[in-house]
């Protein structure tokens, strides 16, 4: 009899738990209906959320390719304004030395070559490299009109950014003379492009730019 007790009891006990455990995921329809409608709600917010991200971010990529295109088509006179462009020039008959000590004190790369204001040719650090120093010419005694780059491509303060960036690309130039009229109003280099562009485009344009230079140029 005694044992009787202790095997009901015992199948009570395990019974007792699982009845516990089906009264307590027995949940009354409101509160499953409740919940239905907050996950729904939760789910709508996470929708409406991207969609908002995802509109600002074309939003600002549309603006940011405006932007870049308004830059783009930018005259190089922008240049001048914002530079306040100094004029660097030298007589043909300047030694190649007293030219590059003048490229030094002003920090430039190149100098225009000049008579009066006729402009006859473009002097470069890469000339005074290839041209003088690679020849074995002593630059105190070589003047500039021996090693210069005549008749130089020239571009107008209308020439666009982008058209200029594409001349310095293309025809390997990092030095573009810019006249008016026939007469010299400034100079531009490919660092005065990238610099301008770089703001609103700086990996396409820095990677144009170093394809130029590992080309080489006659400049």
């Amino acid at each position: 009899m005694r044992t009787l007790n202790i095997s009901t009891a015992s199948a009570v006990f395990l019974l007792l738990p699982r009845t516990i455990l089906a009264e307590e995921v027995t949940l009354p329809a409101p509160v499953i209906e409740w919940s239905f409608y907050i996950l729904l709600i939760f789910a709508a917010c996470v929708a409406l959320g991207i969609f908002f991200l995802n509109k600002g971010n074309n939003v600002k990529n549309e603006k940011n390719e405006k932007n870049e295109k308004n830059v783009k088509n930018e005259f190089l006179s922008s240049l001048f304004d914002a530079q306040n462009q100094m004029i660097y020039s030298v007589r043909p008959n300047v030694s190649v030395s007293d030219s590059v000590r003048q490229m030094n004190v002003h920090r430039i790369g190149a100098m225009l070559v000049m008579v009066d204001t006729k402009l006859v040719g473009i002097f470069t650090e890469r000339d005074a490299l290839t041209k003088v120093l690679g020849a074995g010419l002593d630059p105190t005694v070589t003047n500039v009109s021996e090693v210069m780059t005549k008749n130089p491509f020239c571009v107008t303060p209308l020439t666009t950014l982008d058209e200029a960036m594409d001349i310095v690309t293309h025809k390997r130039f990092r030095h573009l003379p810019v006249v008016e009229d026939g007469k010299v109003v400034g100079m531009v280099s490919s660092g005065d492009l990238t610099h301008r562009l770089v703001r609103n485009q700086s990996g396409e344009i820095r990677e144009l730019v170093e394809i130029a230079g590992r080309r080489g140029s006659p400049r």
